[in-house]
């Protein structure tokens, strides 16, 4: 089976730096695919936008979505989904930190599982963030798990590969990005985990704060467990025809 077209959605605010030199290495990573790249640019301040539209002028296959004023990561990310062409979106953050080679590696995996798995869900590993965002993820994602009991270790991983019907079909809020593979198994979709190695930041400062992950986290936590509780019953849909 041929591998279906891929979009690279990779939300950002303020991130000329970073963009310079990661979408060489995204363009890199997916050399031997079908794909495109989708940036959002949340409503930046810096040269974003010029970095990008330089790029556009190259040729690349690079597509700039822009926000008229900052939103938030999940709304730059959705707004990437519902633009997307390809029949899988591949998430990434535009902060450098996420290594692109792990882009294909997520979007194959998810193909070779099969109908079945609705989500590849980086997790991961040898984190590089400060050790308050280190400690406040681990009592996140301890939080998160008891309560959702989804076996997710990592749910801020910015790399996860959704189909990208499926993708359009969660429901949406603020903070929707790090409940993605609660909501996928809310359709009633297995989640595929894969491992990934965490790089340093190599220019600027984190855009969206830890006082949004923490404690509006809290709410959004219980908002998702109440969904999952309202779906009891994922049925199997099928057309019954007379031929």
């Amino acid at each position: 089976m041929e591998t279906p077209m891929i979009s690279v959605v990779i939300p950002c605010r303020n991130e000329a730096d970073n963009l310079a030199f990661l979408l060489d290495e995204v363009d890199a990573a997916m050399k031997d695919h079908a794909y495109e790249v989708i940036v959002v640019d949340d409503g930046s301040t810096d040269q974003t936008g010029e970095v990008l539209q330089a790029r556009i002028a190259q040729g690349k296959p690079l597509r700039h979505i822009r926000h008229d004023r900052s939103s938030g990561q999940s709304a730059a990310v959705r707004s990437g989904v519902f633009a997307a062409r390809g029949q899988i979106v591949v998430t990434m953050d535009g902060d450098g930190q996420n290594d692109p080679i792990y882009l294909p590696i997520l979007a194959d995996s998810l193909l070779k599982a099969g109908p079945a798995y609705g989500i590849a869900a980086g997790q991961r590993l040898k984190r590089t963030d400060t050790k308050l965002k280190q400690l406040s993820s681990r009592f996140a994602n301890n939080l998160r798990g008891m309560i959702l009991k989804d076996k997710t270790r990592d749910s801020g991983c910015g790399l996860k590969a959704v189909h990208t019907d499926l993708f359009r079909q969660l429901p949406f809020f603020d903070g929707w990005h790090r409940y993605l593979p609660a909501l996928v198994i809310r359709e009633g979709y297995d989640v595929l985990y894969v491992d990934v190695v965490d790089r340093e930041r190599r220019h600027g400062k984190s855009n969206y704060g830890i006082v949004d992950r923490g404690l509006r986290g809290i709410l959004d936590l219980y908002g998702v467990w109440w969904l999952r509780k309202r779906r009891k019953v994922v049925p199997t849909v099928t057309e019954i025809t007379n031929d």
